[in-house]
């Protein structure tokens, strides 16, 4: 909260109401950080449409003869909860003009990038679904700091996995914790699995399919192939497959895009993970109109 608002002794506290207006198509996200910050300042959020909806927005109208455009919110709303059409009001906020004018930007920020992470994650599984592979579109911890519980939630919404949140989640073991160990992937898998137990799994990033054999014979749990060339990689994950038929994931990551996902399609390969995900994506378009 700003230690003195100037804009909000300009404007008062009288009672209004607020449109949200979605104007680009997308997968809405981030509903709950939204409400939280219109409750903390005291305000009411009704929705309109629910959570991980398609936006299908119908183009912007053109300017008149006067080159007037319509205001944004004007036409009938369609209340279907996953369908509308144009630039329309998805939510409404009551509260007191400067705590809704406090509370804008922050929430529409919010609800812009995480609805832009579910709209690329939605795609990626949309990809996937067509060229029938059942492995999982997953998160990396490639995240904007302070901002990760929205952007994993994010992908959660869109149809992906979040893969570990923190370092406590899932033992990772990269590829400097393999040179902090001299190498050794199997001293370091086993000093690993004496300090987590069994209650953790450990994951090994691997650099080439020896290593990968390696770490799945000294009891990693997942081998993750990281920065492979499509056909080495899948031909890598079906000998890995072979050798560890039960209880191994494959996870297949580095410089992964909607346009090379398809070519490391296999049976064999279980997550594709994107760093581009929480750290490439576009945004959403929204706007927030006090309307009295």
């Amino acid at each position: 909260m700003p230690s003195f608002d100037v804009g909000a002794f300009v404007v008062g506290n009288k009672l209004v109401k607020a449109h949200l207006l979605a104007k680009t198509p997308g997968i809405l996200a981030g509903m709950p950080f939204f409400n939280a910050v219109f409750e903390e300042l005291g305000c009411e959020v009704q929705w309109f449409v629910t959570e991980g909806c398609r936006l299908d927005l119908s183009p912007v109208a053109e300017a008149d003869a006067q080159g007037r455009f319509p205001p944004e919110d004007t036409g009938d709303f369609d209340a279907t909860p996953s369908h509308f059409k144009g630039r329309k009001k998805i939510a409404e906020v009551t509260g007191p003009v400067c705590r809704v004018l406090q509370g804008e930007r922050t929430a529409l920020n919010i609800i812009s990038r995480c609805s832009g992470i579910a709209t690329q994650t939605s795609q990626l599984v949309a990809i996937k679904r067509q060229h029938g592979w059942h492995g999982e579109v997953a998160a990396t911890r490639k995240v904007t700091p302070g901002f990760r519980l929205f952007e994993k939630y994010a992908v959660v919404v869109g149809g992906g996995v979040p893969h570990r949140m923190t370092l406590s989640d899932m033992t990772m073991l990269k590829d400097n914790h393999c040179w902090a160990c001299g190498g050794d992937i199997q001293a370091m898998v086993r000093k690993a699995r004496s300090a987590c137990g069994f209650s953790n799994k450990i994951e090994v990033e691997c650099q080439s399919l020896a290593e990968a054999m390696e770490a799945a014979s000294a009891g990693a749990e997942v081998v993750m192939l990281d920065n492979f060339p499509a056909a080495e990689a899948k031909a890598a994950a079906a000998r890995l497959k072979e050798q560890f038929p039960h209880g191994l994931t494959v996870e297949i990551s580095g410089g992964l895009s909607e346009e090379t996902a398809p070519e490391y399609f296999s049976e064999h390969v279980d997550v594709l993970s994107f760093g581009s995900l929480t750290h490439g994506y576009g945004v959403l378009d929204f706007s927030l109109k006090v309307v009295g």
